[in-house]
């Protein structure tokens, strides 16, 4: 059966999403159908197994999803949602800002730009709880940290300054760009946990 996975194609490093998850599915499903597409209005989510929610700005990405009529599909979409970095901020039901208008699909408060301006990114070796050869490095582009989180949130890793990745069910969120760096483990993790 085709497997077809959408990338919010509003603002950000969507086309590495795209990639990103084009590989991921190669390798988890063998040659079977596959297909990454963008998504830029409701009627695109139709037949998608799964969303992405790629970095950028969050404001602009917020209101995109307004202006798109996206907001309601995006809250009832029956598949995972794969968030980062601004699509973290955007799963949190809490934003330290009050111009993001969040979809409240996971129980957890988020600082946006907790590592401050562009000029703070880094990258580091962080520890993922449950991920197959323990550390993962990854890549924070003026990241975001989960400061609370409720219940059911799985907390998978975390820094000094806060939670930078967090899993709830079919929900992946994480304050850095695993779609940069060319490990794919997240990706192929958040889709075994959808059995695809």
């Amino acid at each position: 059966m085709d497997v077809k996975i959408g990338v919010l194609a509003l603002q950000g490093d969507v086309s590495e999403h795209i990639d990103a998850f084009e590989k991921a599915l190669c390798l988890r499903r063998c040659g079977k159908a596959s297909t990454v597409t963008e998504i830029r209005n409701p009627a695109d989510l139709a037949g998608c197994a799964a969303l992405a929610i790629p970095g950028g700005e969050s404001t602009t990405i917020s209101r995109l999803i307004d202006k798109n009529c996206l907001y309601g599909p995006i809250c009832t979409f029956p598949g995972g949602i794969f968030a980062t970095c601004a699509g973290m901020v955007l799963m949190a039901n809490q934003v330290s800002d009050p111009r993001v208008h969040t979809l409240g699909l996971m129980d957890m408060t988020v600082d946006r730009n907790a590592f401050g301006r562009q000029r703070e990114s880094f990258e580091a070796e962080i520890p993922v709880k449950g991920l197959e050869g323990g550390s993962f490095h990854a890549i924070f582009i003026r990241a975001p940290v989960v400061t609370a989180v409720g219940t059911g949130v799985n907390v998978l890793a975390a820094l000094d300054e806060g939670i930078v990745a967090a899993e709830k069910g079919r929900y992946m969120a994480l304050a850095f760009h695993p779609e940069l760096g060319g490990d794919l483990r997240l990706h192929k993790r958040f889709l075994q946990n959808l059995g695809i």
